[in-house]
């Protein structure tokens, strides 16, 4: 009877091979938020720059400052033919292109600070994603083996079973080959 029992058991090398496998899967930490791990090393400076880079990259700040612009030389405009005077930006606008320069000497800086900081989360993101990825793929390398390792199984519990000639046989008479 003990070696009936004997021969029900897999082979002891092919049990260690798969065990050296399995010890060789390294236990990797989560994966993690790439949003939250950026969002929590911004500085005050730096969430105000992504703010006002969110505000002036928008329709709303455009349009608001379309309107401001044509109401100040819709103003100056009327001042100027009607009361010349109390004009206080005539054409060709100067005090309007001071104040325009002025913008754009703060607001490109700001977003180009704003865009580093969105690049290096891409990357951050894109660096999480390739380990992700790998851990993936060492996962379905393993799950692949041990799939090899259970059909060699079966076929062996097959052999010693003598179902594959039956099984063989039937088929064959069935035609499902």
């Amino acid at each position: 009877m003990p070696e009936e029992k004997e021969r029900w058991l897999p082979d002891p090398t092919t049990l260690s091979h798969l065990a050296r496998q399995l010890s060789t899967v390294t236990i990797t930490p989560p994966v993690q938020n790439v949003n939250d791990l950026h969002s929590d090393r911004l500085s005050v400076g730096q969430r105000v720059a992504d703010r006002v880079a969110t505000v002036i990259g928008g329709w709303r700040f455009i349009i608001t400052q379309t309107c401001i612009l044509v109401l100040w030389i819709a103003a100056n405009t009327y001042l100027v033919m009607h009361y010349r005077e109390k004009s206080f930006d005539p054409y060709p606008f100067i005090l309007l292109n001071l104040v325009l320069s002025f913008q754009a000497a703060y607001t490109g800086p700001i977003v180009m600070m704003s865009q580093n900081r969105q690049n290096e989360k891409d990357r951050l993101a894109a660096q999480s994603d390739y380990e992700c990825n790998l851990r993936a793929e060492e996962e379905v390398r393993v799950i692949m083996e041990h799939l090899v390792y259970q059909d060699q199984m079966l076929d062996a519990i097959q052999a010693r079973l003598g179902l594959k000639a039956t099984l063989e046989r039937s088929e064959d008479s069935h035609g499902l080959a």
